[in-house]
């Protein structure tokens, strides 16, 4: 195949991928946006399998990882989709730091030359340290998001410095290489770089997982794309880049409504806080509550002229989102007005709850992000929220101790009537309790969202 068709395919390729950003910008064009996506790289690996010798070893890889990845799909459920991202990020940086290795000890036959230029060295040293941050941050990430490690910020005397010592050294033995062009200094440098990872993302507490996952989407971009250059690859150049940016812009808007610092979150050092307010949540356990029935949340919505609904990650765990689009059409029918307010980093992962909502054919126009509906809670009769805590706490607005202080929540606490469905009072993913709780227009209701939503249809039925 001619150089110049593989460019061309390679740019439609690239086309298709920025058609496929574009359309996931929007929940009515995600399905046409996936579908671009796939075709591109359906494009991409036929067009790299024409110039390649090894064609048997290709497909064989592409055969085993498409079985496992079928399977794991097949019995993933959405709750577990933040950690399944963070796993498939600790593979994409680990596939760039074994690129890099391979493409250092055979240069010819990644189309380098007999030897590494500077430029080559550059790209490597690049492609390789970031791509062992992502490595070694994402498998973290995943241990935090499935429990499997604790997901309270551990931190030690002197974390940052001990940081700086290891960023440093970690380029001493990058510029090591790049002059000497051996093993030992780009071994210790991808060795420092892996421990970094590490220690980046160990500190940062559970309830900013949610912005680690898109931080480590955009690394896991730009190491591709470092790589694509050492390997002189338009395609992974740009499939790179769109990634790492994307990903990148994506954190900066994550940041703005966790009211994070952007550069903190870049560097590792954000986080903090919330193990600090657990202290005095044993005294606030002890305040009163009302509480009350799915009958009598199904009397108070059935009589209100309008619904807001807040989901969040406990309506993902209780897979209650075809109840509550059910409960939802039976409220319309009897002339209330029903619409659900999205909180950006609801669900522990951005559009986690939209994803949720289009599976259970939720009209489009009912969806409605906190931006546009935060001013009509003032407004509103009755607000269900369902799974929901962090995101609605007013102590991001009135609590200058609060860790979360700050940050943009969806302002239910403004609404004439506010129905919260939770298992217990115990606290949300950011260990700290919340006022909305205990105030007196506040009602209780507590139980599985799903039976609580279908004891809620049975009322109203």
């Amino acid at each position: 195949m001619s150089a110049n068709f593989v460019a061309l395919t390679y740019l439609t390729a690239a086309v298709l991928f920025i058609l496929a950003l574009k359309g996931l910008s929007s929940p009515v064009s995600a399905r046409r946006g996936n579908l671009f996506g796939m075709t591109g790289m359906g494009i991409a690996v036929l067009t790299t399998l024409t110039i390649t010798d090894n064609v048997l070893y290709i497909l064989l890889a592409i055969t085993v990882g498409g079985v496992i990845g079928a399977l794991v799909a097949r019995r993933i459920q959405m709750t577990a989709m933040p950690e399944l991202v963070a796993a498939m990020h600790s593979l994409v940086g680990l596939a760039a730091v074994l690129i890099a290795m391979a493409a250092f000890n055979n240069p010819v036959a990644y189309g380098i030359g007999e030897t590494l230029h500077a430029s080559n060295r550059i790209e490597l040293f690049i492609g390789t340290f970031v791509g062992a941050i992502t490595f070694t941050g994402s498998i973290i990430a995943f241990g935090k998001l499935s429990g499997r490690i604790s997901s309270k910020p551990l931190r030690f005397t002197g974390q940052h410095w001990f940081n700086l010592l290891l960023g440093v050294l970690m380029i001493a033995f990058g510029i090591l290489f790049f002059i000497t062009q051996s093993w030992a200094p780009f071994l210790i440098m991808t060795a420092i770089a892996m421990l970094l990872g590490v220690l980046l993302i160990m500190p940062i507490g559970g309830a900013d997982m949610p912005v680690v996952v898109s931080m480590l989407n955009s690394y896991s971009g730009w190491a591709a794309a470092g790589i694509g250059f050492t390997l002189n690859n338009n395609m992974l150049i740009i499939a790179g880049s769109l990634v790492g940016s994307s990903g990148a812009i994506l954190s900066y808007i994550m940041c703005k409504a966790m009211n994070r610092s952007f550069f903190n979150v870049i560097l590792g050092g954000f986080g903090g806080g919330v193990a600090d307010a657990n202290a005095d949540n044993e005294v606030k356990a002890q305040r009163t509550y009302r509480s009350g029935s799915a009958e009598d949340a199904a009397f108070l919505m059935g009589n209100a002229d309008g619904v807001i609904i807040v989901p969040g990650y406990g309506l993902a765990v209780a897979r209650a989102q075809h109840a509550i689009n059910e409960m939802a059409k039976l409220l319309t029918e009897k002339g209330v007005r029903v619409r659900y307010a999205i909180h950006p980093v609801a669900g522990r992962m951005p559009g986690h709850m939209n994803v949720l909502l289009a599976e259970a054919e939720v009209p489009y126009e009912q969806v409605v992000e906190m931006d546009e509906i935060n001013n009509d809670f003032a407004d509103t009769d009755v607000v269900l929220v369902i799974g929901a805590n962090d995101v609605v706490n007013p102590a991001a607005k009135n609590d200058k101790s609060s860790p979360i202080y700050g940050m943009p929540i969806l302002e239910v606490h403004k609404a004439r009537t506010i129905l919260v469905v939770k298992r217990s009072m115990a606290a949300g993913y950011a260990g700290l309790d919340n006022d909305l709780f205990y105030m007196d227009k506040t009602m209780m209701v507590f139980g599985d969202a799903k039976k609580v939503v279908e004891s809620v249809i049975k009322a109203l039925s």
